[in-house]
């Protein structure tokens, strides 16, 4: 019997992005952190810790153990005052003048974020330790950069997720539950912003991401409730996962093409109002959910958005995530500087325009003034 000839595709092949999908080793549980000595020796003797102030002086009776037992010669350093680019540049003297060889990071999204760029630029392979479950940012190949202020600047793609994390449940169940919440927040926006942005499309790995967002909320909206109630809790345990691991696994499958739309592009507005510096990553990215929600109903008039909304609402009401402005306490901030973050998070750049329609200031204006509201009849020049 004679073979059957191949068939041969008649499409030209495309060339794509490379991915960057998971750190090179996760270790979690209850306390693991205190095993964890051998891993990071593998990884360096000479780590410079980066981390917040208080951070770095609240892990240090766990980290110097470690240290002493695999005979690490570590050196703590201070991140602050935020990611940006001038607390980099004081960093990367710290790692020539202390030879490290290791940066490990400690904290939360910025500390991250900022040890991770570091590494980066200074070729040298990173451990994340995250102390809350805020964000992803513990697994992702990526660094948001602020300004000195706190402003939101631009990010950076990095060229690998991060050698080894850390995840320790011990560790991570001493933040304040405030942080957690905020991780459902950041965590469950993958879902409403993945389906705008990679919905549509029929590449294996972007629907592959986006089903495993739709999976994340499902879980979120699962165990939230319970976690936030019981965190000695399996759902404890369970949630930490998805907010800082599976949110992790869902960037990195789905690259750039399934990340932030509005949700982020409001926090980035926000960033520019110092009432809100004080007010969680994920608890401006919740709200931008609603926001991203409101604008497809007054625009498109999407009945589905609007049901959305409100199965959110009444779920950030059972957690404690911010529904409105005055939530995020910025009930005094005047109509002008509220204009001026809409008019960043909606300048020619922006991830807002991952949306498939067209949006203006004023009509994020309007959108983010009633998040809360039952109608979709709000029009922006009620704003004027």
């Amino acid at each position: 019997m004679s073979k059957k000839a191949t068939p041969t595709s008649t499409k030209t092949a495309t060339s794509y992005a490379p991915l960057s999908i998971a750190p090179a080793r996760v270790l979690r549980g209850e306390h693991c952190l205190r095993d964890s000595g051998k891993e990071i020796a593998k990884l360096g003797v000479r780590p410079l810790v980066v981390g917040g102030d208080r951070t770095l002086a609240a892990i240090s009776s766990n980290l110097e153990p470690i240290f002493t037992q695999e005979q690490l010669v570590a050196e703590f350093a201070s991140y602050s005052p935020d990611c940006a680019e001038s607390s980099l540049s004081r960093l990367k003297e710290m790692v020539q003048q202390h030879q490290a060889d290791l940066i490990i990071g400690v904290g939360g999204g910025k500390a991250l974020d900022t040890a991770k760029l570091l590494a980066y630029q200074c070729n040298l392979p990173i451990v994340t330790l995250p102390t809350s479950g805020a964000t992803c940012a513990a697994w992702t190949a990526l660094s948001n950069i602020y300004s000195e202020a706190g402003v939101f600047q631009y990010d950076v793609s990095l060229s690998c997720c991060p050698d080894l994390l850390i995840l320790d449940y011990g560790l991570v169940r001493t933040a304040p539950q405030r942080t957690l919440v905020a991780g459902i927040g950041d965590a469950i926006a993958k879902w409403y912003e993945a389906s705008v942005s990679s919905g549509e499309s029929t590449a294996t790995l972007l629907i592959s991401a986006v089903q495993q967002a739709r999976i994340l909320r499902d879980i979120l909206f699962q165990k939230s409730a319970i976690a936030l109630k019981h965190p000695q809790s399996n759902e404890w345990s369970e949630v930490v996962d998805a907010t800082v691991l599976l949110a992790g696994v869902i960037g990195g499958v789905g690259g750039a093409d399934c990340r932030t739309v509005a949700a982020h592009a409001v926090h980035n507005g926000l960033t520019h109002l110092l009432e809100a510096h004080d007010v969680f990553h994920g608890e401006k990215v919740a709200y931008g959910i609603l926001v991203q929600l409101r604008l497809e109903e007054m625009i498109q008039g999407n009945k589905l958005a609007a049901s959305s909304r409100k199965q959110l609402l009444k779920f950030y009401t059972e957690i404690g995530l911010p529904k409105t402005l005055e939530d995020l306490g910025l009930a005094d901030v005047s109509l002008a500087r509220l204009r001026h973050a809409a008019a960043i998070a909606t300048q020619p750049k922006s991830d807002l325009h991952r949306l498939p329609f067209a949006v203006s200031a004023e009509q994020l204006m309007a959108a983010m003034v009633s998040t809360t509201v039952d109608t979709t009849t709000v029009k922006a020049n009620n704003l004027n």
